[in-house]
């Protein structure tokens, strides 16, 4: 069974740019969400288990703090790797967002492949 990879974006091209990044994981299957509320609905597909999470912070109705927190507070994802990737210009968002419970934090631009790597090393951890 396919581990899916849930891309949180509001921005359809930076969730193109990551979803061509992720290509050819093995055993990955990825789906993409445009607000947290959507992620959540996602979340929520018992038949879709979510094994990792990529989120931008800056999208609307629900911002990606929101949703780590709303994640984190669910006992069913708490182990769920949770990966930021934005554009956010505050200084204070990589802390707050690692703070709350996102495991890394990538800001924009940032490199594909390196997104890549984490996000590997993550799964196989988890796979273990």
């Amino acid at each position: 069974m396919a581990r899916v990879v849930l891309i949180v974006d509001d921005s359809p091209q930076s969730a193109t740019n990551l979803e061509i990044a992720l290509a050819g994981l093995p055993d990955v299957e990825v789906a993409v969400a445009a607000t947290g509320r959507d992620a959540l609905a996602l979340l929520g597909d018992p038949g879709r288990p979510v094994a990792a999470l990529l989120t931008d912070l800056e999208m609307p109705r629900m911002d990606g703090f929101e949703l780590i927190e709303r994640v984190r507070s669910d006992p069913r994802y708490q182990r769920v790797p949770i990966i930021v990737i934005s554009g956010a210009t505050d200084p204070g968002a990589p802390e707050r967002a690692l703070r709350l419970g996102a495991n890394a934090y990538f800001a924009k631009p940032y490199s594909p492949g390196e997104v890549r790597n984490q996000l590997e090393r993550y799964l196989n951890a988890n796979s273990l």
